[in-house]
């Protein structure tokens, strides 16, 4: 008598829901297929438009979380689930969620202050909240860099958008900072010449702007020169380290000493 009683109950439940449970399941699966291709159409035709990089994968996450909860809702309307009172039960938990996650709001305004002002895009070298990074991925809550150790280091766009920013890329080119000391019995002029050659030859050296040697300091046991190499973004350590050893050998081919080690070199945009 349970047994069918059960029965009754199991086909009466798949005679009243069944169709709504099925139409559900293909409004998902389509809707999900569309929306895949509305992102992949709409990422196409802003790559068309020479939109920016970071722009555009920010605002294709935008449009498809939008799109995605706008299809959550068609499938529960489908099922049965009144979407009035499920959109006033979702506002009035969104705002106690919007509460409990300030801090996420923060870090959404802080990625849309930065599609806005753009103080950086995808493939340029910055530092920022005390990490130096090649920019990969801004994304709606935070920002992905690439160190120079090949680490990945996530930065939440709020205090991203909020502290200071420095962007080696923007200007195009950096200046190298380098200092050699010489012994005080050495010739300062055949010193600069033959630091200033090992420049010139150096392909990835810029000739505008001109690379600089000059004295920048009597020390207590040398005299110091500074000096500024301009080069692109791209080619900052390769001249960084070439320039070291190439002027360590020219002035000890020239018979200039180098009477103790260089100072820590600094990273400079061009002024």
């Amino acid at each position: 008598m349970n047994i069918q009683k059960w029965l009754d109950e199991g086909i009466k439940f798949i005679l009243d829901f069944g169709p709504k449970i099925i139409g559900a399941l293909l409004i998902w699966f389509i809707g999900s297929w569309i929306i895949k291709k509305l992102m992949k159409g709409t990422s196409k035709l802003m790559k068309a438009r020479k939109y920016d990089e970071s722009l555009q994968k920010f605002l294709v996450n935008l449009v498809g979380w939008i799109l995605k909860i706008l299809l959550i809702l068609a499938v529960l309307g489908t099922v049965g689930v009144e979407t009035t009172s499920f959109a006033a039960i979702l506002a009035a938990a969104g705002l106690a969620i919007g509460l409990a996650l300030q801090g996420s709001l923060g870090n959404f305004a802080g990625g849309v202050l930065i599609m806005i002002f753009k103080p950086f895009k995808i493939g340029d070298l910055i530092e920022a909240q005390g990490v130096l990074g090649v920019v990969k991925e801004i994304e709606i809550f935070t920002t992905k860099l690439s160190t120079p150790e090949n680490k990945e280091a996530i930065i939440p766009n709020g205090s991203l958008s909020n502290g200071n920013i420095i962007n080696y890329s923007s200007q195009g080119t950096l200046r190298v900072d380098l200092n050699i000391g010489i012994g005080y019995g050495d010739d300062i002029k055949k010193a600069k010449d033959v630091i200033m050659k090992v420049l010139t030859d150096n392909p990835k050296v810029l000739k505008d702007p001109a690379p600089t040697v000059a004295v920048s300091e009597l020390g207590d046991n040398a005299i110091n020169l500074v000096v500024r190499p301009n080069v692109n973004v791209a080619d900052y350590w390769d001249v960084y380290f070439g320039a070291l050893e190439d002027s360590k050998n020219a002035l000890d081919a020239a018979g200039i000493s180098i009477p103790y080690p260089q100072r820590d070199v600094h990273i400079h945009n061009v002024k």
